[in-house]
Order: structure tokens, then sequence, then C-alpha cells
């Protein structure tokens, strides 16, 4: 999209088109970048529960649970597209991610590239899937040293599907993202991954994830994401009630496979975008729309 097109919003002023969608850009890359690691906007408790020096470069304890959600959409053909973030074994690095099925298999290109373009372009938003916080994760047969994410290992949390221990898409970017600077390629790469993906499915994405828990720092999370400008106000207050993931499909959500994520999407019921599915274990940690817009009234930026 060309630079006439864009229009800025918020105090970080971040790229967003004509219609306030965000856009796929490296500065929005750089700004949320910066934005997780603030420590003015969010400081102290409202960071998160982590171990010492968790937050020391780490993101706000949101992030993980944003990274590790997915998407869906209905192309112009009917076909469904699952939309996530994959993980590159042959360079251990996280790319955007659609996946489509062609005859009886399914097919994962990059979001970016001209095939996903080509399905994308009026193809229609149905909704979004809360990331899996147990079972398998997407970097499987990675070995991190103990100290690369401050002694967050991924392949610790690479579970069973039928494990009640942590573990999931959403423990992976726990550790992914304890190191924001530029020198943590993995790192660098899952936030280029997610801004894409914001960018595909529209404004409400980041905040309907981010309201899964009313715990954690997430509503005063949320709140400074639409100060910062990353998404918008009305899209924080969309007015929407989860629906909890059936138990006949969640198995193929644990497995972080973006073949069986497709197949578990095509088998939800989208009557009615867009429509927002979690896991039944927390969704009664939901945020309403009338607490959202409590908790806004009352955010106090402390710059």
């Amino acid at each position: 999209m060309p630079d006439e097109a864009l229009t800025i919003r918020g105090s970080y002023q971040f790229q967003v088109a004509q219609d306030g969608e965000l856009q796929n850009t490296a500065t929005n890359v750089r700004l949320l970048s910066q934005l997780w690691s603030d420590r003015r906007l969010i400081q102290g408790d409202d960071l998160g529960p982590g171990d010492a020096g968790d937050f020391d470069y780490g993101a706000w304890h949101s992030s993980c649970h944003l990274l590790g959600a997915g998407g869906v959409r209905r192309a112009a053909d009917g076909r469904h597209l699952w939309l996530e973030i994959a993980h590159a074994r042959r360079h251990d690095e996280y790319f955007a991610a659609l996946t489509v099925r062609e005859s009886s298999a399914a097919r994962t290109v990059p979001l970016d590239s001209a095939d996903a373009r080509v399905l994308l372009n009026q193809s229609t938003l149905l909704g979004f899937v809360e990331g899996n916080s147990t079972g398998r994760t997407t970097s499987r047969n990675v070995f991190d040293a103990p100290d690369r994410f401050n002694l967050w290992r991924r392949q610790d949390f690479d579970q069973a599907v039928d494990s009640d221990l942590e573990g999931g898409r959403v423990w992976e970017h726990w550790c992914t993202l304890r190191d924001l600077r530029p020198t943590n390629r993995v790192g660098l790469s899952a936030i280029t991954a997610y801004v894409s993906l914001c960018a595909a499915l529209g404004d409400k994405f980041c905040a309907a994830v981010a309201r899964g828990r009313r715990d954690y720092g997430h509503p005063v999370q949320l709140c400074a994401m639409v100060q910062a400008g990353y998404v918008c106000a009305n899209s924080a207050t969309w007015d929407v009630t989860p629906v909890a993931i059936p138990s006949k499909v969640e198995s193929l959500f644990l497995e972080a496979d973006p073949a069986q994520s497709l197949t578990a999407a095509e088998r939800l019921d989208w009557e009615n975008p867009p429509k927002y599915f979690m896991f039944s274990r927390k969704i009664k940690s939901w945020s309403s729309a009338k607490q959202v817009r409590a908790d806004l009234k009352k955010f106090k930026p402390q710059h």
C-alpha cells in the first residue's frame, strides 16, 4: 500500500489504513516490539506473573496468548483458510502462514506469498480461535540452551495432547518473547509474523484474544495497546461472547499442526460471523464489553 494511503493511530503512531485496519509494515513491527518493552505504560504487577528477569527484556504477559491464537477466513470459492504463526524448522524462525485444503490434502504457504494473496482476495472473515496452552508446540525438535530465554526452553512445553501440563503454542511464545532485543532473531521473527497475522485478520483479532483473561494483567495491557494505537477502542469493546470449542475438535487444535487446525476450523459452526472460539477450561475468564469499557475509562497511562 502506498505511503499516502496510510494514517497513524495512538500515542505510538501505528500505521493503519484509512479504514483503521493495522498495516503489515516494518514500522509497525518495530513499534510493537517497543510497545511490549515499555515499562512506563505497563509496569510492576501489571506486566503479569513471571520469574526474576522475565521482563528485563521480555514482552508483557498477554503477548504469548496473542501469538498463540489463529483465525479463519472463507475464500471466494468457499474454502476455509486457517491463518496462524507457524514455525520454520530449517532456520528456527517463525512466519505468518495460511493453510488451505486442496483436493484431500492441506497446503501451507507463507501469508505474504503471492499464493496467499490470491486466496485472501475477496475472502471474508469468519473469526478467531484461542491459542492452546496445553498440548503440542509448533517448534518441535528444537533444543534451546538454558540461558537462551531466561531459563525458559521451548522443548519443555511440547506436551502430549492429553496432558494437563503447561504447554502448547502459548507457552512456546512465552519463551520466544522473553527477549525482544533485535539480536534475538527468533523473537523478532515471531513479532514480525504476528503483525502480518493481525493485518490479515483485522483489528478485532488482537483485542478478542487479550480479553480472554481477567487476570495476569491482561485488562490493563489491552488498555495500553488501545492507548498506543495497536488496536482501536471500538475493536476492544466489540460486543461478542466467546463460544466454547467443541470437545470433538479440541484435540485437533491441541496438535498445533496447520493441517489439523484447518480440519478443526472446518468443523466449527461459523454461522453469524465473526466469532471467537475459546477452550472451555478458561472461557469463564472472558472480559465482557462492559468490563473493557470500564477498564478503558479508569486507565491512566504514565506518559
